[in-house]
């Protein structure tokens, strides 16, 4: 079965170890807005009443804030 955004959003999270909080901020970098709710929207299971679709924008822009943020990370332990 073929993965969704949502799916890779979730395995991203997971692997770098990220709470909600860390998102937000991360997808501040590119200037795009998200609430600590709308994120739980996006991580339910499919199933469930309350659960949205993860766009192709979001994604595109955490991954994009996602470089920014380790980038600064690599830049500070120098």
């Amino acid at each position: 079965m073929p993965l969704n955004n949502n799916d890779i959003f979730k395995k991203l999270r997971v692997a770098h170890k990220l709470r909600d909080d860390d998102i937000v901020k991360i997808l501040e970098l590119v200037d795009f807005n998200v609430t600590k709710s709308e994120l739980g929207a996006l991580f339910r299971n499919e199933n469930h009443p309350k659960y949205v679709e993860c766009g192709d924008q979001i994604l595109r822009n955490f991954l994009n804030g996602l470089i920014i943020h380790f980038e600064g990370l690599c830049l500070r332990k120098q």
